[in-house]
């Protein structure tokens, strides 16, 4: 016997259950924001994150790419702007950029993604790969882990700046403004997901991009973990030297 699809209401509830796997619940970001994070730490997930940063308005154009509504394109367009700002406008990527100044990292050092680590890079260039290619719906679908976003930069803006008071508070600009943006992101977002999905099994074809989704920012972690936690960054038994490549694969 076939499953029944979910009702709106359900399946909105079942993707928002996806919340208790979200990377808020990580130990690495838990640390962080508990005041536990050493100056280094902080400093590699904000160059890490960078990278994250600057794939998102390349995940949003490759939607647009494929989607023929205009309506659609219409509103989705503004995430770009957004990261990529306007004329006489900061965006995002410089808000980043501002933050990464605040925690003592040289702007030109985040640029070049030398600290960029291969596990942050795989996992966030798997996730740019399926934008690509997925049809635009699910590929806009798999940004919904914004319904978890505002939780987690209200976390930060809570208590970075009591735990770490080194902090340039200039660098909060990104946490601030991403707070309206991400609520006006899921409204959307949501709009196009419970329209699009209406059988059983694309239901649960959405809740495992979503998951796929929250398997890249928890496996970024993981990797960051490793290397600024346990000491064990990418060929550590074999050289301090940052060998790993720092760009496009051969």
């Amino acid at each position: 016997m076939s499953q029944s699809a979910m009702s709106p209401a359900e399946f909105e509830q079942a993707l928002r259950a996806k919340g208790a796997y979200y990377h808020i619940h990580h130990p690495f970001h838990r640390a962080m924001y508990e005041g536990r994070a050493s100056r280094e730490q902080i400093q590699g997930w904000v160059a890490n994150r960078f990278y994250y940063q600057l794939c998102i308005p390349l995940k949003d154009a490759a939607i647009l790419a494929n989607c023929a509504e205009r309506d659609t394109r219409r509103e989705w367009v503004q995430r770009i702007v957004d990261h990529d700002g306007a004329t006489g406008e900061e965006g995002g990527i410089e808000a980043w950029l501002r933050l990464a100044e605040a925690v003592g990292l040289a702007r030109e050092q985040v640029l070049s993604q030398e600290l960029v680590l291969p596990g942050v890079r795989f996992a966030v260039d798997a996730y740019l790969n399926f934008a690509r290619r997925a049809c635009w719906q699910e590929a806009a679908s798999s940004s919904l882990t914004e319904l978890f976003a505002p939780q987690i930069h209200q976390s930060r803006l809570d208590a970075w700046p009591q735990h770490y008071p080194w902090i340039d508070a200039g660098g909060y600009a990104y946490f601030r403004t991403r707070l309206g943006q991400a609520r006006r992101d899921v409204e959307h977002g949501l709009r196009i997901t419970l329209a699009h999905y209406r059988t059983a099994e694309s239901q649960q074809r959405m809740l495992e991009i979503l998951q796929f989704k929250l398997d890249v920012l928890w496996s970024m972690l993981d990797a960051m973990s490793m290397a600024y936690e346990l000491q064990r960054p990418p060929y550590h038994t074999v050289t301090a030297e940052r060998v790993w490549h720092r760009g496009v694969a051969p």
